[in-house]
């Protein structure tokens, strides 16, 4: 049965999702790597072709935790999965069922729609996070490892003459951030 406490982002969402966004940055000792901006969201969210989706848990009328996701697709299962991009709550509201409601409102989604599998990234210093997860049934990929690409790396990659990015697999470590 769904959670009353979690629906889907609406616009007047956006600012109050931006401030929790910082705050998960800072949670996770990044908060120099945040950049959010309620424009950047807004255009995301609900732009004429967005890509991102979410979802907010309400209490009192006050939005305290968010999870925002987007489609993700299987070629094995051959049919999507939602990636949980982030999920928050807010400090002083943990403990009540939020997360575990946001989680729910994804999964109801993934039956609704077919969907192979609903899966996201975590840090792997934050135990009682993972121990949350496990509890609910989730399962590390041990076996794999994510890469990312950004930054000028990205940008010599997609040019039309990436000056050698990535011909001798030698090149120095990239940096990376969690968001």
């Amino acid at each position: 049965m769904p959670d009353s406490r979690v629906r889907r982002v609406e616009p007047r969402d956006v600012t109050r999702v931006v401030e929790l966004a910082h705050q998960l940055a800072a949670h996770e000792e990044a908060a120099h790597e945040c950049h959010l901006t309620a424009d950047a969201l807004r255009t995301a969210l609900f732009g004429p072709e967005p890509a991102l989706f979410g979802h907010v848990a309400e209490v009192g009328g006050e939005v305290v935790g968010f999870a925002l996701w987007f489609l993700n697709f299987s070629t094995w299962r051959g049919t999507h999965g939602i990636y949980l991009e982030d999920l928050f709550v807010a400090q002083d509201r943990r403990g009540e069922g939020l997360g575990r409601a946001l989680l729910a409102a994804l999964a109801e989604l993934c039956v609704e729609r077919g969907y192979a599998r609903l899966e996201w990234s975590v840090l792997n210093w934050l135990e009682p996070t993972i121990a949350f997860y496990r509890s609910l049934g989730a399962v590390p990929m041990d076996e794999w490892t994510v890469f990312r690409l950004t930054g000028s790396p990205l940008a010599a990659l997609g040019s039309a003459d990436p000056v050698g990015a990535g011909k001798s697999g030698t090149e120095a470590p990239l940096p990376t951030g969690s968001g």
